[in-house]
């Protein structure tokens, strides 16, 4: 096996959206195990203004140095985000695997393995084409075993390559926890700096449509306590093609999250190359009245939540901080000194969640600032229910983000 990769490094639909935008019925979620014959999926495409169109055959900078606390310095240049071409309009799923194609072309080091991303092409089709392009060893389809092809990518880097492992769904890589923290967090430190550990860890998670406990699981807490790891969550296709090339690149190892129900996103992002920065939250809407931190999904219920916000009378400046570790505490810093009011909004756990984190780091840092308590909204303490209407119970909805900006800025 070995041998085999030498020779390759030698070569959603959201519930923010209007009900009547989104059937969930319609959203395509793959088994775990793959059959023989499979059937071509449709898609619901929903656009950044709320729209949908059923389509049926869809087709910055990187961190130069890895910080071990919780807080990301500013550099002097701003992440790539201006473009001058029109650029065309992407699927989030599809500014992934554009991302990650064009990574693969430019080094011959970049591999991708896991289960079903060869000729299936990924369970959401992330992978879909690669290995026709790219070939076999390149594309490695593995059997079921997280924890044993996780170490297999931990390994590869070890020895110069740049694997992504993909997670057919963030859950199933709790199998590979022993690898990602013993081995992918730490190999760096115990070698003494002879080993870096340049691989990517991605896949999709996050509370979908009624997929059950096991397959809504929140696991940004869990990784984000691993020293050595930075942790990253996309929110839209520009991002999350910026985020996928820049983790590539980094010479850190790297978790991306990306959420089940924003592959379908749609948007208009630039022809020409770009990357964004691992340490950068990105400014969604500037304000004054307060500041609403919050990341993937919930960025959407937020943004709804704002409509409603500017109607009454407030001026909700949102930062989607992108960021998980380390936290870009530059950019929520001179917010929280604008606004001195802080809403937190997470999909993850309350219990020593993100928004945890980010709390105890905003109260040591920008206390002085505060003219109210940091609220934070996060989901239930409880394992997903199945059932639609409880699961909704368990997600932060924009009605609950509104009251809580009320009651900041009374």
């Amino acid at each position: 096996m070995a041998a085999i990769f030498q020779g390759v490094g030698a070569a959603a639909a959201l519930s923010s959206l209007p009900s009547n935008s989104f059937d969930s019925k319609n959203f395509l979620f793959s088994p775990r195990r793959s059959f023989s014959v499979r059937k071509a999926p449709s898609f619901v495409v929903v656009r950044s203004d709320g729209t949908m169109n059923l389509d049926l055959n869809p087709k910055g900078r990187r961190a130069q140095q890895f910080i071990a606390n919780a807080v990301a310095t500013k550099e002097d240049s701003s992440a790539a985000s201006s473009f001058s071409k029109p650029g065309n309009e992407l699927l989030l799923f599809e500014a992934l695997r554009e991302g990650l194609e064009e990574e693969m072309e430019r080094d011959p080091r970049v591999c991708v393995m896991g289960e079903d991303v060869g000729h299936y092409g990924g369970s959401y089709k992330v992978t879909k084409g690669l290995a026709t392009k790219f070939g076999d060893l390149r594309v490695l389809d593995t059997p079921i075993a997280e924890n044993s092809f996780t170490g297999m990518g931990i390994g590869a880097a070890m020895t110069g390559l740049r694997p992504v492992v993909e997670g057919m769904n963030m859950g199933f890589l709790l199998l590979a926890f022993n690898q990602i923290s013993n081995n992918c967090g730490m190999l760096h430190y115990t070698s003494g700096g002879q080993f870096t550990i340049p691989i990517v860890i991605r896949g999709p998670g996050g509370v979908g449509r009624q997929l059950g406990a096991e397959h809504s699981q929140r696991l940004e807490s869990y990784f984000q306590s691993i020293p050595g790891i930075q942790m990253v969550a996309c929110s839209t296709p520009y991002n999350a093609k910026g985020l996928m090339k820049a983790a590539i690149r980094s010479e850190n190892p790297v978790i991306l999250f990306e959420h089940v129900l924003l592959y379908n996103l749609k948007e208009r992002i630039p022809d020409e190359d770009y990357i964004c920065n691992l340490e950068e939250a990105e400014m969604v809407r500037p304000g004054e009245h307060v500041t609403i931190l919050t990341y993937s999904r919930m960025r959407y219920h937020v943004m709804q939540a704002a409509k409603t916000l500017v109607n009454k009378g407030y001026d909700p400046e949102v930062i989607d901080i992108r960021s998980l570790k380390p936290f870009d505490l530059y950019t929520i810093g001179n917010s929280v000194k604008k606004t001195h009011r802080v809403l937190i909004v997470e999909e993850c756990m309350r219990t020593g969640g993100i928004g945890a984190s980010l709390t105890a780091a905003i109260t040591e840092n920008f206390h002085d600032y505060l003219d109210a308590p940091i609220i934070c909204l996060s989901s239930q303490d409880v394992p997903t229910p199945y059932a639609g209407t409880l699961e909704e119970w368990t997600v932060v909805q924009p009605a609950q983000i509104v009251a809580a900006v009320e009651q900041l800025c009374q």
